[in-house]
Parts: structure tokens; sequence; C-alpha cells
């Protein structure tokens, strides 16, 4: 068997909280509106489409013309993206930082917006513990699109089963580890603390 020797992490619900309400409950004060806010207009399904390369300014222009009742709203979901986002997830920057200090190379795979990305990868200082990140809206493919995997051996220059990759989403997992990748399904930061001790990454 190959020997695991690099970590390849995603970023949201991994290393990172998302949720949209995180946001827009600061806005709408009615919890029915709220949901159907986020379950109708700004939804996680239409914001993929951001993850997957499509330009924020044509998707707000779009959705607005649509609702156009909910502008103002829509327009924040541009300007203030950061607030979807309220913190790390508990336990699993530390668990980037002990896994830097033992020179375990460290890499990200994250379906996230270019335009988004810019704005938010500034903020997080535990970014600069990375070799390299592939974010899917920069690259125009998204997990658990085969040709990510693929991209992600290339460039971060890994031979098939050198590397384990965490993610939250279990079509990820399993579309990586189809093409080229040890896997963890990620639950919370004790459980992948165990897996990278069992791979003696961790002590």
């Amino acid at each position: 068997m190959t020997k695991i020797t690099a970590v390849v992490f995603d970023v949201g619900k991994v290393l990172f909280e998302w949720d949209l309400r995180h946001l827009f409950a600061k806005l709408i004060t009615d919890k029915d509106e709220l949901e159907y806010f986020v379950a109708h207009v700004v939804t996680p399904e239409w914001h993929f489409q951001h993850d997957a390369g499509r330009a924020l300014g044509d998707m707000v222009a779009e959705r607005v013309a649509e609702f156009p009742k909910y502008a103002d709203w829509i327009a924040a979901y541009a300007s203030r993206f950061n607030e979807t986002i309220p913190g790390p997830v508990s336990g699993s920057l530390e668990i980037v930082e002990e896994l830097a200090e033992r020179d375990v190379p460290l890499f990200a795979i994250t379906n996230f917006g270019a335009e988004f990305w810019d704005g938010f990868r500034p903020t997080q200082p535990i970014f600069d513990r990375f070799q390299d990140i592939i974010v899917s809206g920069v690259e125009k493919l998204v997990k658990p699109d085969p040709a990510i995997y693929a991209l992600a051996l290339q460039r971060f220059g890994l031979k098939p089963g050198e590397a384990i990759f965490i993610d939250d989403n279990h079509d990820n997992v399993l579309s990586a580890g189809q093409n080229g990748f040890a896997t963890h399904h990620f639950m919370d930061a004790d459980a992948l603390r165990r897996a990278l001790l069992a791979l003696d990454l961790l002590h």
C-alpha cells in the first residue's frame, strides 16, 4: 500500500462553518419569511452556480429581476457574503496547525466562488499553512466531478494514494475515493483526529 503523507481538506463545514441564515437572520426578522427567502430566492442551489464559475454580477442581476421585492437582500448576499461564514468548525484549525508543525504537506479542494474566495481568503491566515488550494469557481470544476480530483493530483504533485481527502459531503468523498485519494467523511474534529492518529500523521 502507498503510504499516506499529505492531507487535502475541504473548506466549508470542515474548516469553516457556512450557512446562508447566518447573514440573512440579521436582515429578515420574520422567521417564515427568512425560510422562504433561503428556500426560494437566495438558495444553496442557486449559490452553487457561483461555485461552478458563473459571474456573481450576472447571477445577482438575474435574481433581482426575478424577485424585485428582495433586491436589497439579494444585493447583501453579494456584498456581505463573509457573514454567511460565522467562524471555524470546532477543533479543525487546531488540527491544521498541528499537521503543519509536523511538516505534513497540506492542500485543499473547495467548492467556492472565485469572487467570494478573493474576499474570504485574506481574512484567514490559516490558509498560509497550505501549499496550494484548488477553488472550484476559479477552475470552473466542482466536486464531485472526477476532473477536479485529477487536477488536484497533477497540481499538488501527488501520486494516487499518497493523500487523504477530507470532506463533509458523502458524494465528494465517494468520488475522491474513486479518483486517487484515501478519504475521510468528516463528522467532527475528534473523529478526524483519531483517523489522522491512526495514519501516524498526528501524535
